[in-house]
């Protein structure tokens, strides 16, 4: 009997594995944020408003978890076509996130303020690396909604493994939330 509870206790392999990587990338974010507060103090930072594409991109991934999270309770009760349909939605949703962060990047471009090169000022080159940084692992994480939702289509999937579909819940929430920390940060913070 105290074998069954030690089982049911421990945290699966893969899940240990995704926490490791989760924290090296709030180290990493924590790092470019931190610099971010201290370059921030030089006499030549400019200061500007974040696009309002931005506010935007914020409801669609807000929304994302909304749908990847009814993924996984679809997965969990065997609905295999919501939960192919919530999956998808989720894919879109992210891809409809870079494709505002991009429309973002362009407009602080059409506004003069250069994000890279002779004429960028280190204000536009932190955002331009922290939000571009936030952009490539949402794409990560589309990439990986479509490697599980195609998986999903396979004969020799079994239904009743979720771990997929709850690591990469896992990651998109956690994708979510420092998305939400970044742009607080930026907003008001930075």
């Amino acid at each position: 009997m105290s074998t069954a509870l030690n089982t049911k206790n421990k945290i699966h392999p893969y899940k240990m594995v995704l926490y490791a990587g989760l924290g090296s990338i709030v180290m990493m974010f924590a790092g470019l944020t931190s610099a971010y507060i201290v370059k921030k103090s030089q006499a030549n930072w400019l200061d500007f408003e974040l696009p309002k594409v931005f506010f935007i991109a914020t409801v669609v991934i807000l929304l994302s978890s909304f749908t990847i999270q009814m993924a996984v309770k679809k997965a969990k009760e065997g609905q295999q076509n919501p939960y192919r349909s919530f999956l998808t939605i989720t894919a879109i949703l992210g891809v409809v996130f870079m494709i505002l962060q991009v429309k973002g990047f362009m407009e602080l471009q059409a506004n003069n303020i250069a994000l890279t090169g002779p004429r960028s000022n280190s204000a536009a080159s932190f955002l331009f690396v922290i939000t571009l940084l936030h952009l490539l692992h949402v794409l990560g994480g589309v990439i990986a909604i479509f490697g599980v939702r195609f998986k999903s289509l396979s004969a020799k999937n079994n239904t009743e493994n979720t771990m997929p579909v709850e690591l990469l819940s896992t990651y998109w929430h956690f994708v979510d939330i420092l998305w939400i920390y970044l742009f607080v940060f930026l907003q008001w913070i930075g």
